[in-house]
């Protein structure tokens, strides 16, 4: 299993073969653009310099990357800069349009939209789940949901070692998960502000939305959606019994679940703890007695998944029930994703 490069043990041995330093971030100057930036900086040492590509509308303004004042270019003048990799989070409907434009040139992109996400000649991606489905041919290979990510690092070693029956998960997403639009309707609803571009159809201030993306004809939304058929590609596991409620909650940084996990074979409570505790890049916080446990007010600029509540489901012979937390903007998207430039530039090493 890939075991993931982290901002404070990275081995910089790994990339002294690799000759290029230049990674496109499409997407820059938003809020997840941002994120992917800042990780660059403390995961990937061998990425000395980036290409910010946004819209029209953001061309000509500056990031900074390691303390330099880059300006931001169109995606057009990107896709002709000479560079190998970019890494998109600009919306489907840019990956849509210029996804495949870029790999024509030769450039892999890592998209963190839904655009590719279910499309079987891209691979969906968690690093420490799946990277094996990376193969040299593949130009474009898609970033999973947020909640879908954090879930999967949990699920994959159980599924492995106890056979998952069944998963039923609710989760209890940030704002930020909407954008920049999410918190600052969240903002403006705390000081009493008119919301001038609300994200949201109802209050979300001392609120909880039952409603993430758009309603279906099957009454789930796209974002639970989403959480079963991600779930079901990334494991290899195309029939595996899901299902899902999304809830969007006033909180600016954090997505948590409560996962309730039906296995095919018994288990005992420690024997479960031992699993996650040696998967890559979960902490256990399960310490209920001293009010120990994963919140999203700990874990933001975490790259870690983490959790907690881990209990036996006393209503089946072989449930158990997990906490599980994680940053949206780090694991969730921009980690997630750097995760993947670096499993690419290791195989190139």
């Amino acid at each position: 299993m890939f075991h993931v490069i982290l901002s404070k043990r990275v081995n910089t041995r790994l990339f002294k073969s690799i000759t290029f330093m230049d990674i496109i971030v499409g997407g820059a100057t938003g809020l997840v653009g941002q994120e992917i930036l800042e990780v660059l900086e403390e995961m990937s040492p061998q990425v000395t310099h980036v290409i910010p590509a946004a819209s029209e509308r953001s061309v000509g303004k500056h990031i900074t990357f390691r303390g330099q004042s880059v300006p931001v270019v169109s995606f057009a003048r990107a896709a002709d800069s000479g560079a190998q990799v970019a890494i998109f989070s600009a919306g489907s409907d840019v990956s849509r349009k210029w996804a495949k434009e870029f790999s024509k040139k030769g450039i892999t992109v890592i998209d963190n939209s839904s655009a590719w996400r279910m499309d079987p000649e891209v691979p969906l991606v968690v690093p420490e789940v799946n990277a094996h489905h990376i193969q040299k041919e593949h130009k474009i290979i898609a970033n999973p949901n947020c909640s879908t990510i954090q879930m999967v690092v949990a699920l994959a070693p159980l599924h492995k070692d106890l056979g998952i029956k069944r998963v039923v998960v609710s989760t209890y997403q940030s704002v930020s998960g909407s954008g920049l639009a999410g918190i600052d309707q969240l903002e403006a609803e705390r000081n009493g502000k008119a919301v001038q571009a609300p994200a949201y159809p109802h209050p979300i201030d001392k609120n909880a939305l039952p409603h993430g993306g758009n309603f279906t004809d099957n009454n789930y939304t796209s974002e639970e959606i989403k959480l079963i058929d991600e779930t079901r590609k990334i494991l290899d596991e195309p029939q595996m019994a899901i299902t899902s409620t999304v809830v969007r909650i006033p909180v600016t940084g954090g997505h948590s679940e409560s996962v309730n996990i039906e296995f095919e074979k018994p288990f005992s409570q420690e024997n479960i703890k031992k699993i996650l505790s040696s998967a890559t890049n979960i902490k256990i916080e399960d310490d209920p007695k001293n009010n120990f446990y994963p919140m999203p007010v700990h874990i933001r600029k975490s790259n870690f998944t983490h959790v907690g509540r881990i209990r036996r489901d006393f209503s089946v012979d072989n449930g158990i029930n997990l906490w599980i937390v994680a940053d949206n903007l780090r694991k969730g998207a921009a980690t997630n994703a750097v995760q993947i430039l670096n499993y690419i530039l290791d195989k190139q090493a």
